[in-house]
């Protein structure tokens, strides 16, 4: 495990050789959550004057891969809606949860009051036809799912990944909850439904270590339950709203 301590440092280091105008910086990700190992990334946010430009970048910093998100103060309220509208607040959780670097002028201390208050009010809700399209598509992954055989490993397997990915959406759309990808899928569901999401995350598991479809499908049941049940004839959608 790397030292926390260290590992700011270094990313201090980024900041002020990189970036020596920079009005603030934010160390997030595996780093700031003490999970870091020798391969971490560093994740830093980085506030930029407005004659500047908003940008994400990756670089290699004393031989560290480390992916910057930079942006301009003036840039900072759209950035954030749009962060917001992805239902993840990927920044906005490195803003909110990540550890100063430096903020010479007080900056990231209102950056960071502003991420606070944006993740607070939650994602927005999915609109009637997001429900019902994800609903659709979260039957028809489940359906497949039943009807691949377990010998057809490379058919099983996408399915379920993609019957996992929809169930999670759903299910963190239901409670308004914030949803993740990759490694934070499994830490936002279990964050909102400790129960249902480890039913997910457990039947996905079982499917791939012993090629056993069913608590995955039941798990997805469940969630489609909450919302209505499965969706299949009647399903309509319109190509122009």
């Amino acid at each position: 495990m790397e030292e926390l301590g260290d590992l700011a440092a270094q990313a201090l280091r980024l900041v002020t050789t990189r970036f020596p105008d920079a009005l603030g910086a934010v160390l997030g990700g595996s780093v700031a959550h003490g999970r870091a190992t020798a391969s971490s990334d560093l994740d830093v946010a980085i506030l930029l004057p407005d004659s500047d430009i908003s940008r994400r970048e990756v670089v290699r910093h004393e031989g560290r891969l480390a992916e910057l998100f930079l942006n301009t103060v003036a840039d900072i309220p759209e950035f954030f809606e749009w962060d917001r509208a992805r239902r993840r607040g990927t920044v906005l959780f490195i803003y909110d949860q990540g550890l100063p670097l430096m903020d010479p002028h007080g900056d990231l201390s209102r950056v960071r009051e502003r991420a606070r208050a944006v993740l607070a009010a939650g994602p927005p809700p999915l609109t009637a036809g997001e429900w019902e399209r994800g609903r659709y598509s979260l039957t028809c992954f489940m359906d497949d799912l039943v009807d691949t055989p377990s010998a057809n490993r490379y058919e099983q397997l996408a399915l379920a990944d993609f019957t996992l990915r929809e169930a999670g959406h759903l299910l963190t759309a239901y409670y308004g909850a914030w949803t993740g990808i990759g490694k934070w899928l499994p830490r936002r569901l279990l964050s909102a439904d400790v129960v249902r999401g480890k039913a997910l995350l457990d039947g996905h598991q079982r499917l791939a270590e012993h090629a056993d479809p069913t608590p995955l499908v039941t798990a997805a049941e469940e969630v489609l339950d909450l919302l209505g049940g499965p969706l299949r004839d009647g399903y309509l959608q319109r190509w122009r709203a």
